[in-house]
């Protein structure tokens, strides 16, 4: 959310805009995973808005029909997938997908980006990172760059098991939040969705640190039994598999926007920068946009 952000809102000040995304499909934590007629929201499960800057952008989405209310007016989800808010800043941008930056390099007042492959991108005006904190740290260590603070932002990982089953289930989400699960959704019952028993099983912070290493049959065997506990059903999964979302959920934020560095033009931004919300990472993603359009625009 917050590169996507960032990047539209750029484009929308008049900026050329090029995105590179290391994954397959655009998203990030905003995930949806498919394997064969299957589909399951693994990653972030639903939007919410406590300020007026997301509210009014969920209010279009809606209008739009890209997003609608989910369990109640508070919670947001994308149509057909939580993809599909990023899919819409996105379109019309120039995306390089399956494309991992390893070094940025500033020369002669440029920047260029070296990716995996051994290409080179540039030259461009400025650099927006969105990457997680430890990511971000790293690659700019290994660039030879900097930007304050960047390394106290520290993440929580997530084990998630995403289960298909032969139980008739209703319902649409329990959050109980004990060891070993955080939150356990039922695809099924978000709007715009195929219609099966599908649950997407989230492990609390504490049990998926504990077990961060562990084989993933054994993972999968631990959060199928402790969701069945929960649900008080027999589950008979027809498909089950595991992710590990390394840096899933931020525990400390730094409570700045964002970073950049005007004089080199270079930032960086996430929901690192304000808190544990997709909410946060949309506000700092305009705020590094806001901040290198008036810098690149002659504005600052």
């Amino acid at each position: 959310m917050a590169g996507a952000t960032a990047a539209r809102m750029l484009a929308d000040a008049g900026l050329t805009v090029q995105v590179f995304d290391k994954g397959r499909a655009v998203g990030g934590r905003m995930a949806t995973r498919r394997s064969a007629s299957l589909q399951f929201d693994h990653g972030a499960q639903f939007m919410r808005a406590h300020g007026s800057a997301l509210a009014a952008r969920l209010a279009a989405w809606e209008q739009r029909g890209i997003v609608p209310p989910w369990v109640g007016a508070e919670r947001w989800v994308g149509v057909p997938d939580m993809t599909a808010p990023i899919r819409d800043f996105l379109a019309g941008l120039s995306v390089r997908s399956a494309t991992t930056i390893t070094r940025v390099r500033r020369d002669d007042g440029a920047w260029y980006l070296h990716n995996a492959g051994g290409g080179v991108h540039g030259p461009f005006g400025a650099v927006a990172i969105t990457f997680p904190a430890p990511q971000t740290a790293a690659l700019l260590d290994g660039s030879g760059y900097a930007l304050a603070d960047v390394g106290r932002a520290s993440y929580a990982p997530c084990w998630l098991v995403m289960l298909a089953a032969e139980s008739g289930l209703t319902g649409d989400l329990i959050e109980p939040r004990e060891d070993p699960v955080s939150l356990i959704a039922l695809d099924a019952s978000k709007p715009g969705r195929p219609e099966g028993v599908r649950l997407t099983i989230h492990a609390t912070a504490d049990w998926s640190r504990r077990h961060l290493e562990e084989p993933r049959e054994t993972i999968i065997a631990s959060l199928i039994e402790a969701a069945a506990r929960q649900l008080r059903v027999s589950l008979r999964p027809t498909h089950a598999e595991a992710h590990r979302w390394r840096y899933a959920q931020v525990e400390t934020a730094l409570d700045v926007a964002s970073l950049y560095d005007p004089a080199l033009g270079l930032g960086a931004a996430g929901d690192w920068c304000l808190g544990a919300r997709i909410e946060a990472a949309y506000d700092s993603g305009a705020a590094l946009a806001r901040t290198i359009a008036a810098d690149l625009n002659g504005d600052a």
